[in-house]
């Protein structure tokens, strides 16, 4: 017997039914020709395995934070992330490529009729940066960027936002902030990128704008009963916490390495100074842990290691291999150390993506400012560090235009939200957990033997404590 459903439950599923249709009405264009001299094969080869590296990075952003909640949250929190790639990879066709990329309105966005429906996307000239891969392959490459971005938001939001209202926002945040952020950064006629800013694979147009949402979000959202409180939760699964930042670092070669958009020497470099920051900042945040009276943790590197990640990808094709050590290290103890007082704090940014996240990326542009060289890259700059100090500056101003409108603009969108859609679940849905309520489904099911009091005793797996 089919359950009685609101209009709010079947309009998702309308909207969907509804471009599906619309899709069929698109007509048919030739693909790509394969031109000798035109296409690199090569480079072709080597963004199709980028691209499906970045795309692995959501189902590892997915263990990550799913490891890190409360085994009541865990799939809940996995989907939230995993979710995404159907939102934003249909939107994306629809018209998401053509707002980040499609001709210029004012430097500010694009004009959504450029490539609507995918249109002259597969028979198109190639992008005018990307010139030896097809436009196609470009647009592509992009699309895994605009997946994983509202993903990561929802390590801020977790345990108390309701699955709905999440699509909503993914699909709010990905045309209102997302697609204009890309435009000014990486689109030649960009405010931004006329500006002289650096952002080689999205400081500004992925983390930052994702931390600041992640601020927003945590802000609408109020506080979950166990932070009021102060309760201690602990991971649900350290494992899927280290399986995850190893499918990261693993897809961050290709959203960094990738970025060169060809295979090239840039794509070496940026490969060395991806794997080199992450692994400085592992360090860097386990040994400042111990620093500070505490034990090396598998959390702590895991931690680090992905901040060392958001903060050289901003700089990965600029900047030498010897000063992503630094990158990482330094990173990584100022997302520490804005951890620790967040924590001391009434915010409750759920697993840090703010101080991580978005606070990792503002270092990463920083540091862009301070050691992008010339000798990396020769369609870079000098930096600060090199003499360069008005490259600094610029990199300061975009930072401040980037924050301000990413928090200002997914504020909105929040609250937005919440008076149209309830935005929280209630308090007993977040006391039963999110996994049952939102979704009907337990990471734990079935029983488990337990000691207590000197006796094995037989307990719902999903029932137990700690």
């Amino acid at each position: 017997m089919i359950k009685k459903v609101t209009p709010r439950q079947i309009a998702p599923f309308l909207i969907l039914a509804a471009v599906a249709i619309a899709s069929l009405f698109i007509p048919v264009v030739p693909g790509f020709e394969d031109k000798a001299g035109v296409y690199n094969p090569a480079d072709i080869a080597w963004i199709i395995v980028a691209t499906a590296l970045v795309f692995l990075m959501t189902p590892g952003l997915a263990f990550f934070y799913g490891g890190m909640v409360h085994r009541k949250n865990v799939i809940s929190t996995m989907i939230k992330s995993v979710v995404a790639a159907g939102v934003v990879g249909v939107l994306w066709i629809v018209v998401g490529f053509s707002l980040a990329f499609g001709s210029s309105v004012g430097g500010f966005i694009g004009d959504p009729s450029t490539f609507l429906f995918f249109k002259d996307v597969t028979s198109g000239a190639p992008w005018s940066l990307a010139p030896s891969i097809p436009l196609a392959l470009f647009a592509l490459f992009q699309m895994m960027f605009a997946i994983i971005t509202p993903g990561l938001v929802v390590g801020a939001v977790a345990e108390r936002i309701r699955f709905t209202s999440y699509i909503l926002f993914t699909v709010l945040f990905s045309l209102l902030v997302y697609a204009p952020l890309a435009h000014w950064s990486w689109h030649p006629d960009g405010f931004l990128f006329k500006m002289g800013v650096l952002d080689f694979a999205g400081g500004t147009v992925v983390h930052i704008s994702a931390g600041c949402a992640a601020l927003a979000g945590a802000l609408v959202l109020k506080r979950r009963k166990v932070h009021i409180e102060n309760k201690e939760i602990p991971p649900a699964n350290v494992p899927y916490v280290l399986i995850g930042t190893g499918l990261l670092w693993f897809g961050w070669f290709g959203f960094n390495a990738g970025s060169a958009l060809g295979s090239n020497a840039l794509a070496v470099s940026a490969f060395a100074t991806t794997n080199t920051a992450a692994a400085a900042a592992g360090l860097s945040w386990m040994f400042f842990d111990v620093v500070r009276g505490k034990k090396p943790s598998v959390l702590g590197f895991c931690i680090g290691a992905v901040v060392g990640l958001v903060a050289i990808t901003p700089a990965a094709g600029f900047v030498g291999i010897p000063q992503s050590i630094f990158i990482g290290a330094v990173a990584a103890i100022i997302s520490n150390i804005a951890v620790y007082y967040k924590q001391k704090s009434r915010l409750d940014d759920t697993l840090d993506v703010f101080p991580c996240h978005g606070i990792g990326g503002m270092v990463g542009m920083l540091m862009t400012g301070l050691f992008a060289s010339k000798a990396v890259n020769t369609a870079g700059n000098d930096g600060w560090f090199y003499g360069n100090f008005d490259f600094f500056f610029t990199q300061l101003k975009a930072l401040v235009i980037v924050v301000a409108f990413s928090f200002t603009a997914s504020f909105i969108i929040f609250k937005f939200i919440n008076f149209i859609l309830p935005l929280r679940v209630s308090e007993e849905e977040e006391e039963l957990g999110l996994d049952a309520t939102q979704h009907n489904e337990k990471y734990l099911q079935g029983t488990l033997l337990v000691a207590k009091n000197g006796q094995m005793k037989e307990e719902e797996a999903d029932q137990i404590s700690e």
